[in-house]
């Protein structure tokens, strides 16, 4: 005897959005090539990547703005877009959008406008929902008070609690943290994580800040030039990145080159494991300012022989360290440390330099 299997049972165990080899051109500049992309429910993914990669356009595309060129759109497992054949608009994709422009109704109360898309409801429940997700973002105090009354984060927390008020099975952010001053957005970030988590909703969040992608996201895809470089946890992209822009998208790097023999590379920190490259080729090192740790050695401080200090900033909570190492074979190379705390040693002392291994990645120089 064969089970049969609903449509809803399968929606269950689907993906809630699914974007499979989707192309998109404007004019004859084509800014997304060939994206896959899939989002469970209940996580939240970031599309990060520097201004003109293709996000925010990945991003329309899912939420029906823009009109399918090339693959194939479905939420839940139901395809709702394909090429001339299907385009499922917007309202009907229970999706929910939020963008850096809150575009609240300037003529309703903070209540009306989160309560604007839940007509469906009776009045009671609507007013109920609405002020469950207010009091969840910090604005419950508000509920009377009309947009232009609101500062910048106030009405960015009304244009999400809008958003997530009817409870979509999709949500769509796109910048919506970058207008606001930094210590507000950090709150802010804080508070809509609490509720996305809480709700449940399958997010895609896009953004070109990766500290921002590293806090909200189970998942980061990083794009470049209408393409995903890599996808996956902050850790595997910030830990072992697959590409050298993955690494540099991440901060600040020091870069060294040199010359595969034995299966290392000799630097002026010492040597590197590069046994994955081919005997002889040559390889592209980088490190990350924190895996230099630095200890001061009692030594005279003209003794330049020696690993010194060029030059130290306090940065807050870190300390920058513009450093001259010294290796064997007369090797030397001026490189920065990020230090925890102040640590301000004089220019000229000598030091000694350990490398945390971990945060240093080698390629092929023809990856650079």
């Amino acid at each position: 005897m064969t089970a049969t299997v609903s449509l809803s049972d399968l929606a269950t165990h689907a993906q809630t959005l699914s974007l499979r080899g989707v192309q998109h051109t404007f004019a004859a500049n084509q800014v997304v090539k060939g994206v896959d992309l899939d989002i469970a429910p209940g996580e939240v993914v970031c599309l990060l990547g520097p201004s003109g990669c293709g996000k925010t356009t990945l991003l329309r595309i899912a939420a029906g703005l823009e009109v399918l060129q090339k693959g194939e759109v479905s939420l839940e497992g139901v395809s709702i877009a394909t090429p001339g054949k299907r385009h499922v608009p917007p309202e009907k994709r229970n999706v929910g959008l939020a963008f850096q422009d809150s575009a609240l109704f300037p003529h309703l109360s903070v209540l009306e406008n989160v309560a604007f898309g839940l007509k469906h409801l009776p009045s009671q429940q609507r007013r109920e929902r609405a002020v469950e997700l207010l009091t969840q973002l910090g604005m419950r105090d508000y509920v009377d008070t009309y947009p232009h009354m609101l500062s910048g984060g106030q009405q960015q927390r009304v244009a999400l609690a809008r958003a997530l008020a009817p409870r979509p099975r999709l949500m769509l952010l796109d910048e919506p943290f970058s207008s606001l001053d930094a210590r507000l957005r950090d709150r802010i970030r804080d508070d809509t994580l609490h509720v996305l988590k809480k709700l449940g909703s399958a997010t895609l969040l896009v953004t070109h800040d990766p500290e921002e992608a590293m806090f909200m996201a189970d998942r980061i895809a990083l794009m470049r030039d209408g393409k995903i470089i890599q996808t996956g946890t902050p850790r595997e992209l910030y830990c072992a990145p697959s590409d050298p822009f993955v690494v540099t998208f991440f901060g600040d790097v020091n870069e060294l080159n040199g010359t595969v023999k034995g299966g290392k590379v000799q630097t002026p920190l010492g040597v590197v494991d590069a046994s994955w490259l081919p005997e002889g080729s040559d390889a592209h090192i980088m490190i990350r300012p924190e895996a230099l740790r630095i200890q001061a050695r009692d030594l005279p401080a003209e003794a330049h022989s020696h690993s010194h200090v060029v030059m130290a900033k306090l940065l807050g909570r870190t300390s920058l360290i513009h450093l001259c190492a010294h290796g064997e074979g007369g090797l030397e190379a001026h490189l920065h440390a990020r230090v925890p705390g102040v640590f301000l040693p004089q220019e000229g002392q000598p030091i000694d330099i350990d490398l945390d291994h971990s945060q240093v990645f080698v390629f092929p120089s023809s990856a650079h």
